[in-house]
């Protein structure tokens, strides 16, 4: 990774980061009035951000010849599998349970949430547990 490569994930970093402390999205009080109908102020966030993903991964391939930082645009194809079935509704479980995903926890760290280092480790704990099955299933 080059310095501009670098300082290009940073500053992007930091800026999503602040977005999520801004939007409250840091607060699992927040998400799970939200996750209960109560609360509908994250669901324009949410909604601003697909709508910004959606045109910038359409716009930018027919726009730009190559990204500002790489070679060139990397088309991934989406594969909706057994193992992702499950990762999803895992993750949408622990979700609705704690209120409280990977991105906003680590940005919430910033706020002094450190109530938010349990769910991290429990994060990283799941993580691990996912990666040593998969290991467990190449090996057989």
């Amino acid at each position: 990774m080059t310095s501009k490569q670098f300082l290009a994930v940073l500053a992007s970093g930091a800026l999503f980061g602040f977005g999520l402390a801004v939007s409250t999205m840091v607060s699992p009080e927040v998400v799970l009035s939200f996750l209960r109908f109560q609360d509908f102020g994250l669901m324009l966030v949410m909604g601003g951000a697909v709508c910004v993903t959606v045109i910038t991964y359409q716009w930018a391939p027919r726009v730009m010849r190559r990204p500002m930082l790489g070679d060139h645009f990397a088309h991934r194809p989406s594969v909706m599998d057994r193992d992702t079935l499950v990762g999803a509704a895992i993750f949408g479980a622990g979700w609705g349970l704690c209120g409280v995903c990977p991105g906003p926890a680590i940005a919430g760290l910033g706020t002094g949430n450190m109530a938010l280092l349990v769910a991290l480790g429990g994060i990283a704990v799941g993580a691990y547990v996912q990666g040593w099955l998969a290991d467990q299933r190449t090996k057989a």
